[in-house]
């Protein structure tokens, strides 16, 4: 369920994040409380609290007291928009620059990354 790898407050709000961004949790759901985290990962509720804290001030859930957190309008829209950002930085910056330093334009570019999509599409079962 949670791994070692990251603080557990950031994988909660990863989790949710993710389940924002695949539709799972829609626009005005209900998100679990932090007691409801909290014992389904077997963690102290601050730090569920914490990971759902950090969507509260990403603006992706909202409180509405007394009822609970719910995702925020426009949230799946802004967090995909990120998501698509950082994909640009950390993926499609430095292939361009590659590409670029290797004599590849900007077409050539294109029609390799169509073949590449072209083949994992015919071994698709």
């Amino acid at each position: 369920m949670l791994d070692d790898g990251a603080p557990i407050f950031s994988q909660i709000a990863e989790r949710l994040a993710d389940d924002i961004a695949e539709g799972a949790l829609a626009e005005g759901a209900r998100v679990p409380s932090t007691n409801e985290l909290a014992a389904f990962y077997r963690i102290n509720p601050a730090t569920a609290a914490k990971g759902i804290n950090v969507l509260i001030d990403d603006g992706l859930l909202e409180k509405h007291r007394g009822v609970g957190m719910f995702v925020a309008a426009g949230a799946r829209e802004r967090l995909l928009e990120g998501r698509r950002q950082r994909f640009s930085e950390r993926y499609i910056e430095p292939m361009v620059a590659e590409a670029g330093r290797l004599g590849i334009d900007a077409d050539a570019l294109v029609a390799l990354i169509g073949k590449l999509g072209q083949t994992r599409e015919g071994s698709k079962p």
